[in-house]
């Protein structure tokens, strides 16, 4: 179609999606189950493992199987989303997810459930980038994309919780059946709501052939990376097995470097994590991922164990964590992030959290919930939701919109590998505690109730342990994002790592790349 004068023509790519808002719905309504599905079973376990007659030797496969087929296939999912285009790949995610968790709840036996929680890990690794870079494209205005990162990110860092009181009720008032089977309106409404309103927009997609070499070493390094974490826990880090994995996820995953290096279309482009900004965010979200599984893992044991809780009473007692984040990531992070380099965000955010987990170290038998866990808790949260959110916007910082499904899955893939680090590392650590304490005291308690008050006592000694190392592992990602991200406030001007400006001469740049190439254009300056 020939120009007409005047104002020259802006291309599609570079105007916003006028149904975005609407798409922000169902893309947060889908990563709200995918966030969910990681707590809600946890509650389920143990009426699951009663009612289909798992034994405690296969029980962790329950939560393994997942893990092994989300973490590992996280990669190829964002690749199979820059292809087939992140529309068509969030539907699939979300119809193939549902199905799973039918079969799941409908499970009348161990390999069964387990199967369906292989396939759920295995559409949640399509969904959760397409999720996240159907974000990075649609959003390109600097103070919309702070709103909706910050809706983004509260879900992301508060689903957890939330699925923590969903599936304590769904157990104690229905049956764990239900953990499964909830899935299935979540999204079945967000997969209707995506194909009514999500626009993806157009030259986004990376046509380039599929890189088969790095789909097989990438999957096989980071499954044996994610099961030798969770063989550690189990088995010990000395075991020959234990050391054996992860010898095989180093050679797997050096040797995917290298075929990156050298293939002409790679399936995750060196470029993209080798950016101080993107490479600043994934590692110091995996490391705030391993310290908040020192909140999540031992505070709901000590909930339960040492203070008696129900499930729905521990769920609750959670929920100042999630307004905590609701509040710094929505309120917080969202206003000043136009404002302030997202470092001083993130930083910020990661060292109180560390605070709040410092509170925690501080945990008795006969600790007071208001005097000590609330505050820990809303310090975490507010920590916590200001810093996800700048953390969410940056990992898709100045990448092509080709590329932007395997950056977005590199942000759930540092997650992954932190949730399997910190299970394992922080498991490991508190039962050695606990073990030594039990050891020194067992011997002075002379009744019953004195032997019952010591192993509760070396129980708490051991999550206190392991609490300290959740608090230096924040601390590190405080250190960690105040220098690696270098960044400046969107429209200051400031270099980015890659040379150019934050600011409206990047919305230029994007039209001037979307004339002169094809699938390559770049996403919009967005809010750094």
């Amino acid at each position: 179609m020939p120009k007409t004068s005047g104002a020259p023509a802006v291309p599609d790519a570079a105007l916003p999606d006028p149904g975005r808002w609407k798409a922000l719905v169902f893309i947060a309504l889908a990563q709200l189950m995918v966030v969910l599905d990681a707590t809600i079973v946890n509650i389920a376990l143990p009426s699951a493992q009663q009612d289909l007659g798992i034994s405690d030797g296969n029980r962790q496969w329950v939560i393994t199987a997942y893990a092994l087929a989300f973490g590992g296939l996280l990669l190829f999912g964002g690749r199979i989303a820059d292809l087939w285009g992140r529309k068509r790949a969030f539907v699939v995610g979300l119809i193939g997810f549902a199905a799973a968790s039918a079969l799941g709840g409908a499970a009348t036996g161990e390999a069964m459930l387990l199967g369906s929680r292989a396939l759920q890990g295995a559409f949640g690794a399509l969904l959760a980038p397409a999720a996240l870079s159907l974000l990075a494209v649609m959003f390109t205005d600097a103070r919309e994309r702070a709103k909706a990162f910050g809706i983004y990110g509260a879900i992301a860092g508060g689903g957890g919780a939330v699925g923590l009181i969903l599936g304590g009720f769904l157990t104690e008032y229905l049956n764990w059946r239900w953990t499964f089977f909830v899935n299935i309106p979540f999204a079945v409404v967000a997969a209707a709501g995506a194909l009514l309103v999500v626009h993806e927009p157009a030259g986004a997609r990376n046509r380039n052939p599929l890189d088969i070499p790095g789909v097989v070493l990438s999957t096989l390094g980071l499954v044996a990376l994610v099961y030798g974490f969770t063989r550690a826990e189990s088995d010990g880090w000395t075991d020959a097995g234990t050391l054996g994995v992860f010898a095989l996820s180093a050679v797997a995953l050096a040797a995917f470097v290298a075929v990156e290096a050298k293939v002409a279309h790679p399936l995750l482009p060196l470029r993209v994590p080798s950016d101080r900004n993107r490479g600043g965010v994934y590692l110091s979200l995996g490391l705030a991922v391993i310290g908040m599984f020192g909140l999540f893992l031992f505070l709901t044991y000590y909930l339960q164990v040492v203070k008696g809780y129900s499930p729905v009473k521990t769920g609750f007692a959670f929920l100042p964590m999630v307004a905590g984040m609701i509040t710094g990531s929505t309120q917080i992070g969202t206003r000043l992030m136009t404002r302030v380099a997202p470092r001083l965000l993130m930083g910020p955010g990661f060292a109180l959290a560390a605070l709040g987990m410092l509170l925690l170290t501080q945990l008795e038998v006969g600790s007071s919930y208001a005097g000590l866990i609330l505050p820990a808790q809303l310090m975490l949260g507010l920590g916590m939701g200001t810093a996800f959110m700048p953390a969410m916007s940056l990992a898709t910082y100045g990448v092509q919109a080709r590329d932007a499904g395997v950056a977005s899955a590199m942000v759930n893939t540092s997650q992954q590998v932190g949730g399997a680090i910190g299970t394992a590392l922080l498991n490991t650590i508190a039962a050695s505690a606990t073990t030594a304490y039990f050891t020194d005291h067992a011997g002075a308690a002379t009744t019953p109730d004195a032997l019952r008050l010591v192993q509760l006592r070396a129980m708490v000694e051991g999550y206190s342990a392991a609490i300290w190392w959740a608090v230096g592992i924040l601390a590190l990602a405080a250190t960690i994002a105040v220098t690696f991200i270098n960044t400046g406030r969107p429209g200051s001007g400031a270099p980015t790592a890659s040379g150019e400006t934050d600011g409206s001469a990047g919305v230029a740049k994007t039209a001037e790349n979307a004339e002169t190439t094809d699938d390559a254009v770049r996403v919009p300056v967005i809010a750094h």
